[in-house]
């Protein structure tokens, strides 16, 4: 998502996407994941995955029309003739034959989950996609869906600064076998502790809307660094490793996905994996604490959505 320039950057800031993602696959990384919504993502992917792409576990997503920006609700669309034009048009933008995990991005609050699911399964009948996922979808939502059809990964907002997920989500996934795929692990750049207040945000990021980031909320916040930051020093690592490593403590198959254009925060971000926390550690950071709610709660999804174009 970070090469669609979400969060204010330039186009021409970090590395070039195919070097990042060369240097990814010789590191070892299996996992990349995208949407059609990101911009140009799916492109560099096609590209950069040339002569490679049987090494990787290639994840793409589709269900948002348009995003809410500048106040706007989202625009979703769930419908099997959607998500037919979509997966074409990605299977076209990354130049690929078929796509390993296929999400529904956000669930189309005016249609039933098994009417989106059950038109996913087909393309799976078909070939075009190998497993399903959800993004952000509620635990009754997870658990229709999965009867329709084996949910292979939920994906959702999950780190020290975004918890909600476990209190009915992580619990659901567990008991289905589905695994669970955390975005934003690093709490939008937060958790690294390259930002110190506000001010570090251009004025067109999109991270100045976010009520964690909120004048004054995000200060008090960036207090709960402290903690990580010790842990960090004892383990000789930065405290994104920290983040990271807190949430590959989970389960196995809890799969974070950081985002980065710096070969060098992905170098360091795949050395996380060597961070061995120990249960005093764990527990210390179950316990930070934030204030104010994280941009995409689900509820916040299935409310004032804008009507489908031509609906």
């Amino acid at each position: 998502m970070g090469y669609a320039a979400a969060y204010g950057q330039s186009a021409a800031a970090g590395d070039s996407p195919e070097n990042l993602i060369s240097r990814a696959l010789d590191l070892g990384v299996t996992l990349l994941d995208t949407a059609d919504i990101y911009g140009d993502s799916e492109q560099i992917l096609g590209r950069a995955l040339t002569g490679r792409r049987e090494s990787v576990v290639l994840a793409t997503k589709f269900g948002i029309v348009a995003p809410p920006m500048g106040g706007n609700p989202p625009v979703l669309n769930g419908t099997p003739t959607y998500m037919r034009e979509c997966v074409e048009r990605s299977l076209t933008s990354l130049k690929t034959d078929y796509i390993d995990l296929y999400y529904l991005h956000r669930v189309d609050p005016d249609l039933p989950i098994e009417e989106t699911v059950g038109a996913m399964a087909e393309l799976v009948t078909e070939g075009k996609i190998r497993h399903l996922g959800l993004s952000e979808a509620a635990p009754d939502t997870i658990r229709r869906a999965h009867a329709v059809h084996p949910i292979t990964a939920v994906e959702t907002e999950w780190s020290l600064w975004a918890r909600d997920i476990e209190a009915q989500i992580f619990p659901l996934a567990r008991e289905l076998g589905i695994s669970v795929v955390p975005y934003s692990p690093l709490g939008r750049g937060a958790l690294t502790g390259a930002i110190t207040s506000r001010d570090d945000l251009p004025e067109n990021d999109w991270r100045r809307t976010m009520p964690q980031y909120a004048e004054g909320t995000l200060d008090k916040n960036l207090t709960t660094l402290d903690v990580v930051r010790e842990i960090a020093a004892a383990h000789e690592a930065a405290p994104g490793q920290i983040s990271l490593a807190w949430l590959l403590a989970k389960a196995p198959d809890v799969v974070p996905i950081p985002g980065t254009r710096r070969i060098a925060f992905l170098e360091q971000n795949i050395r996380a994996t060597e961070v061995v926390l120990t249960a005093d550690d764990v527990a210390r950071l179950d316990a930070v604490t934030v204030i104010g709610k994280r941009e995409y709660m689900t509820d916040n999804w299935t409310s004032g959505v804008s009507p489908r174009p031509n609906s």
